[in-house]
């Protein structure tokens, strides 16, 4: 099983299958409007931008469960991050990342990279997955790790 074997609802109401994606080094991330992280939505785009010519394409969830951050509807969301942030990496529909309702795709990334002290829930809104370009997810970073500092990990993905 990998990240291919998932499929996801693009921001627009379309059916995703990951397996679009398939080749390319994945950065994903579930995200929130109203957040203290959200100006880290500049950073991912910065990098998405700086690597997408290499293979990067990153990936955003929004979500609403930590704070009720992401009140907002899939159009006012898009229109905020366009506005905003200048954002072009794929959007998705707002989904759920923790409890009995998480989507799949979330309940598969905290198995394969749990966090700190093997806890596997997302803590909080900005959590990031790694994912190599076989879909294995490789690493996990904590919503306080900025995107820039994913550079020498993304490089990493990018020439193997």
């Amino acid at each position: 099983m990998s990240v291919y074997d998932f499929e996801v609802k693009s921001i627009r109401g379309e059916t995703v299958s990951l397996s679009e994606y398939r080749g390319n080094v994945l950065l994903i991330v579930n995200v929130a409007s109203k957040c203290g992280f959200t100006p880290q939505y500049k950073g991912l785009q910065e990098l998405y931008d700086k690597y997408k010519e290499r293979g990067l394409v990153v990936l955003g969830f929004p979500c609403n469960q930590f704070g009720r951050q992401e009140p907002g509807t899939e159009e006012e969301i898009m229109e905020f991050c366009e506005t905003n942030y200048n954002v072009t990496f794929p959007m998705f529909a707002k989904i759920e990342v923790i409890g009995e309702h998480a989507h799949p795709l979330y309940k598969y990334l905290c198995n394969e990279a749990p966090g700190i002290l093997g806890t596997k829930a997302v803590k909080w809104n900005f959590t990031k997955f790694l994912v190599d370009r076989e879909g294995n997810v490789v690493d996990r970073f904590a919503p306080s790790v900025a995107p820039e500092d994913l550079e020498k990990h993304i490089e990493k993905l990018l020439q193997a």
